[in-house]
């Protein structure tokens, strides 16, 4: 498809979808979905800026006033925050800021699920108030406004101000308005956000005022006027005026004490009795967010952290088939691209034949999916109601993809390829050896080990390390110059020096993770010894239980095994454990730890590090089980549990008086 015909095929969708949203509140996609379709035309326009449609949906902030109110123009546009979806994206957001000269203090506060407003009054009194419309031009909503108890009608000051915040309904007011739905047969809501909004645009406000909805007010648009300096300022500003203001606000000054704030609210979301779904981060000081200014379209001084979906909807485009390094055969989703948790999606796991068809799955399908453990994504569910008709139904596969050899049903459930000379194999294994947690060879991705194989360069593990000797015919590939080369051969080099646990990981012993590899080497210390390691000794170590005892032992059983450690000894390949043994200590040996706040003097993988050192565990959550908490600047909730728990607290002063004593 060109990409002319896909804009215009991704501005009618989104057009109608901002339409559906904003207008009718009935929306037929899913933020997840708007989210994945205005991405991909963003990036379509900057890179074919000549097919960009003047009134693009990428220009737009929200949909546009409905005609059955009234028309009001923003005096200062209400225009929307860009997301963020992950910790990196949020220090990209601080060092974007810090890179522009400035050293920003922050204030986290909730993101309310509801609906915009903007109030005016005029000498204390409500004159009127608005929705964001498309960001110029909103709504008069000032009749069903004032049956909303939180907002005051008269400020008993005279003053003329203009203060915005979020309309929104209670969870347990839409779970009693559904119960009442429900009794008279009608339709339930759909949800809070829909159920604020219909409420909010009804022509009769006796039909808003039975919905009991309700304010949070957050933004002062000129605070310069009332000589406000600050937005925390501002918020305290606003709630002396009698607005309502929310209390789960917090001002800090690192990123750490933003990601601090996110944790606590993720942990505490449920409990809530509205829904947000997500964390606004904002500048504190009025100055610098006029300093910072804005895009088109966003603030560049502030953002909005959005909590991961629980569910994404997209596409289900075809069912591919992987053999793994121990030949099992993988049924793997093609996607329409999607975003899941800040990262980009095209394909996710299916597990075995028994998983699709429990999901009845079918080529074509609307899915859900999910990021397992928030890694690796896997497909959920199959949305059989929006079926059309020509989706194609799974169908396992009989032969290995790769080699065509016949596969071998394990288990009752999964499927192997057993040729021992199957190119697939071989080639991911090559690939798990080079990869990052393992031998660590920069430079050698996936694409390039695969290049190599192909040309017959790389075969078996020890031919990495012969690769010099193909340097010139290397260097006559398409995309492989002197330099690229030069520092391939000199990261193959460094990776003899590695500490032995890499090694481990890197022969992929079945089921010895990243961890397991470690601890092994810190046990016996050289890989020799731990060839040589018998059953009895192996299962008496923590996490390494009899399933694994058993896999160590066969594979160093296996002489072909040893013969390819020997070889790769002989090549340079060290055999030692070079990490630093745990030294023991009575302030940690032994003991729970948890970090909060900001430490002026060590980063907390520094601290993380310092306590694994001496024999402590570092954790994330307090609880009764825990030891220690180490407090720094800017400390979240934990330190108030812990406080409650009666747990130690050791403030910067007393940690850093610990660790020089060390």
């Amino acid at each position: 498809m060109d990409a002319k015909r896909r804009i215009e095929e991704l501005t009618t969708i989104l057009n109608k979808a901002n339409y559906e949203y904003y207008n009718l509140d009935n929306p037929s996609i899913t933020d997840q979905e708007y989210d994945k379709y205005l991405r991909e035309l963003i990036n379509l326009e900057e890179k074919y800026p000549e097919f960009a449609d003047p009134n693009s949906p990428t220009k737009r902030v929200g949909g546009e006033a409905i005609d059955k109110f009234s028309k009001v123009r923003h005096a200062i546009p209400m225009i929307s925050l860009a997301n963020v979806f992950n910790e990196e994206e949020i220090r990209d957001f601080d060092k974007r800021i810090r890179n522009a000269g400035f050293k920003p203090e922050y204030v986290c506060e909730l993101k309310i699920d509801g609906l915009s407003v903007s109030l005016h009054y005029e000498h204390g009194k409500l004159k009127y108030a608005a929705t964001r419309g498309d960001g110029v031009v909103g709504e008069d909503i000032t009749h069903n406004v004032k049956t909303i108890k939180t907002v005051p009608l008269d400020l008993g000051k005279d003053i003329d101000i203009e203060v915005r915040g979020e309309i929104y309904m209670n969870k347990k007011t839409l779970d009693k308005i559904n119960l009442e739905r429900e009794k008279m047969g009608e339709v339930k809501l759909q949800n809070v956000r829909n159920a604020a909004a219909g409420s909010i645009r009804q022509l009769d406000p006796k039909v808003a005022a039975k919905r009991h909805l309700d304010t949070w007010i957050y933004h002062l648009p000129n605070p310069l006027d009332y000589g406000i300096k600050t937005h925390y300022e501002a918020l305290d500003y606003m709630k002396k005026l009698g607005f309502k203001v929310n209390p789960a606000s917090k001002l800090v000054s690192s990123v750490d004490g933003i990601l601090d704030f996110i944790k606590e609210y993720t942990l505490k979301r449920d409990s809530l009795p509205y829904e947000i779904d997500g964390i606004v981060i904002k500048v504190n000081d009025i100055e610098m967010q006029q300093k910072l200014g804005a895009t088109a379209k966003y603030p560049r001084w502030a953002t909005a952290y959005k909590f991961p979906a629980e569910e994404v909807l997209t596409k289900l485009v075809d069912i591919k088939f992987s053999v793994g390094r121990t030949g099992q055969v993988t049924p793997n989703a093609v996607l329409e691209p999607v975003l899941v948790m800040g990262s980009t999606i095209r394909r996710a796991t299916l597990h075995n034949e028994d998983y699709c068809r429990s999901l009845d799955l079918r080529i074509g399908d609307i899915v859900a999916i999910k990021k397992a453990g928030d890694v690796i994504p896997e497909v959920i569910e199959a949305k059989t109601e929006r079926r059309v008709g020509t989706e194609k139904a799974f169908t396992m596969i009989s032969t290995c993809p790769i080699c065509g050899s016949k596969l071998v049903k394990k288990g009752n459930v999964d499927y192997f390829c057993v040729n021992d000379l199957c190119p697939k194999k071989n080639m991911e294994g090559l690939i798990h050896f080079a990869s990052r947690k393992a031998m660590n060879i920069d430079g050698l991705g996936e694409e390039i080990v695969e290049d190599f194989y192909n040309e017959g360069f790389v075969r078996t593990i020890p031919d990495f390390y012969h690769l010099k000797e193909h340097q010139e015919e290397i260097i006559e590939l398409e995309g492989y110059g002197l330099k690229k080369v030069n520092n391939l051969l000199l990261a193959i080099e460094e990776s003899k020096n590695n500490s032995v646990e890499r090694l481990i990981f890197g022969l992929g012993i079945s089921g010895i993770g990243e961890k397991n590899a470690k601890l092994l080497a810190s046990i016996y210390q050289d890989m020799h010894r731990l060839t040589q390691a018998s059953y009895d000794e192996l299962i008496s170590i923590k996490d390494i239980g009899e399933v694994l005892a058993g896999n160590i032992i066969n594979f160093f059983h296996n002489p072909t095994n040893i013969e390819l450690i020997k070889t790769l000894e002989d090549l340079g390949v060290n055999m030692k454990y070079l990490g630093t043994q745990n030294l023991s200590n009575e302030n940690f040996t032994g003991k729970k730890f948890v970090i909060t706040g900001t430490i002026s003097f060590m980063s907390r993988d520094e601290i993380k590090a310092l306590i694994e050192r001496y024999g402590g565990n570092a954790v994330d959550s307090v609880s009764k089980k825990t030891d220690v908490v180490i407090v720094g600047t800017e400390p979240g909730s934990k330190y108030a549990k812990a406080e409650s728990l009666g747990i130690t607290i050791w403030n910067e002063d007393k940690f850093k008086e610990i660790v020089d004593s060390l």
